[in-house]
């Protein structure tokens, strides 16, 4: 090999390795539930590796959400932990898994979704421009209202129940995930 063709493999590999670590370095990932969660997936192929979201999961699939959250969305999803649904009186989410209950489980899964693509910064925005409080129309057509105490997220139900924000900006290809410590849930 002569020297102007090593030079050539050489400036190739460079410029190879270098877009390499600046895609690496662009799929900023964060871990949630133990597990990473990759901006280039979407909303369900990430939920389904958290352990903090099984029973989320398990929800969206028994109300046949997949394929929504799936789609190009974008949505900004308020994603109860594991947690926000042991708050829940015993038996509920067992009821709610069931077949029959099908329509009221996907009224309480959407609301929790918002669409578009909200991050916290937008959402702050919004509630500096309602002063202090941001009224967020879901895919379930019913309201929450967003607001901070601190530094602190919160979102309250249209029952004056609130849930925290644990985990803001867990960004998908197809929206945002913001993971809450309390199931909201709509006027029944």
């Amino acid at each position: 090999m002569n020297i102007n063709n090593f030079f050539k493999v050489a400036i190739a590999a460079f410029f190879f390795l270098s877009a390499n670590v600046a895609f690496a370095q662009m799929e900023k990932t964060v871990t949630v539930g133990g597990a990473p969660m990759y901006p280039s997936k979407n909303i369900v192929e990430n939920a389904v590796n958290s352990a903090d979201h099984t029973t989320l999961v398990a929800a969206v699939k028994a109300a046949g959400l997949v394929e929504t959250l799936q789609s190009k969305g974008p949505f900004t999803v308020f994603a109860p932990e594991n947690s926000a649904f042991a708050k829940l009186p015993a038996g509920t989410v067992e009821t709610l898994l069931k077949p029959e209950n099908k329509a009221q489980l996907t009224s309480v899964l959407t609301y929790h979704v918002v669409s578009g693509r909200m991050g916290s910064k937008e959402i702050a925005e919004a509630i500096k421009k309602g002063n202090g409080k941001a009224v967020l129309t879901t895919v379930q057509g019913g309201t929450i209202t967003a607001w901070m105490q601190g530094k602190d997220l919160y979102i309250t139900d249209a029952n004056g129940g609130k849930s925290k924000v644990t985990i803001a900006d867990v960004f998908q290809s197809n929206g945002v995930i913001h993971s809450v410590d309390t199931v909201v849930l709509p006027k029944m």
